[in-house]
């Protein structure tokens, strides 16, 4: 055999011995499912119920603007639904003729009395009149004071008075118009304060009996700004409203609600209701067959089925209960591959 030949055959037998070197080693991982595997985490859960309505201004805060004269409206500087800030202008108004009539007339009583007085001092001084006149004059002039105090209060002693904002806040309800003449206490408009905003919600009837006051609520606007506010559930009704056939509820918002909320948005909330513990999954982890909801672990390289309870089934990670514990190794990818005590192999960290 010439050298040539011989060294062809050793290379061609140095490739069969390769080849089933590769083979062997296809053989060790043949029928294996490859895995990725996570621990449960225990986590304090809460039931939600959702609840839909409006924000508005809060009742116990709300302002409703009236005066104790009637009068005229001159001018109008501000809408309903505007925000506005303390002090701004949001009605002019004229007085009413007769309040300023009887502004002039208690003028009048005032600058006689103040006369009285100042004479009824010069005869005592000449000993022309008693200390009781005197008395009686200085009286006359206290009470002409007040009467005057009084109308100045009710209006008539400006030609046009202007109502301002008390604070910073929103104009939820304007009651007149330009030109309008009202009477004493009539309501002009309603007033609620920026930090006094409140989300009148409902829900179903049988998610009532769950709620109490005092639950955290979740309140986000339903257009608009995505931010979502933390409240608190102030009020649950008692019976079901006749015509939308829900249970109203209110929850207290935030003073940062204004920011982004105007009195009448409508509003959606997620209500936490009782907590509890459970395992926390992600949410591809949780199978679900006839039997219900299952997980697998891996036990000795293979898959072990374990049934669960799916107990929080909202968001990317999940709560269930079942006979779990910390250092059960949960399958998560790959598991919808699996049948229960198929061989698996977990995905190592470097091939990730």
């Amino acid at each position: 055999m010439t050298r040539a030949a011989i060294v062809a055959m050793l290379a061609l037998l140095a490739g069969c011995g390769g080849g089933a070197a590769d083979d062997g080693a296809d053989a060790d991982v043949s029928g294996q499912v490859l895995v990725t595997t996570t621990v449960p985490v225990s986590r304090t859960f809460n039931d939600t119920i959702q609840a839909w309505g409006n924000a508005a201004g809060d009742p116990h805060r709300a302002t409703n603007i009236s005066l104790g004269h009637g009068g005229l409206v001159t001018a109008l500087d501000a809408a309903a639904g505007q925000s506005v800030h303390r002090g701004q202008a949001l009605l002019h108004v004229a007085p009413d003729p007769a309040a300023r009539n009887a502004y002039r007339q208690a003028q009048s009583a005032w600058t006689l009395a103040s006369g009285e007085l100042k004479r009824t001092e010069q005869m005592v001084a000449q000993h022309l009149a008693t200390q009781s006149q005197l008395a009686a004059a200085r009286k006359a002039l206290d009470d002409a004071q007040a009467g005057l105090e009084a109308q100045r209060a009710l209006g008539g002693g400006s030609a046009e008075e202007i109502i301002s904002a008390p604070s910073d806040g929103v104009v939820t309800v304007l009651n007149v118009n330009l030109g309008d003449r009202f009477q004493a206490d009539a309501p002009l408009l309603s007033f609620t304060s920026s930090h006094g905003l409140i989300a009148r919600l409902s829900v179903q009837p049988e998610d009532a009996p769950r709620l109490k006051t005092g639950m955290p609520a979740w309140v986000q606007g339903e257009y608009g700004s995505a931010d979502v506010l933390k409240g608190q559930v102030s009020m649950v009704g008692q019976s079901v409203d006749a015509q939308t056939h829900l249970v109203p509820l209110q929850v207290t918002l935030p003073p940062e609600a204004s920011n982004t909320l105007v009195a009448g948005a409508a509003v959606r909330a997620t209500i936490d209701t009782a907590g509890y513990t459970a395992w926390a999954l992600p949410r591809e982890a949780v199978l679900h067959d006839d039997k219900g909801d299952y997980v697998f672990t891996v036990d000795h390289d293979k898959a072990k089925r374990i049934d669960v309870t799916l107990k929080h089934p909202e968001g990317d990670t999940v709560g269930v209960q079942g006979a779990l514990d910390a250092k059960t190794q949960i399958i998560v990818l790959g598991s919808y591959e699996l049948n229960d005590g198929d061989a698996v192999r977990e995905q190592q960290e470097s091939s990730k």
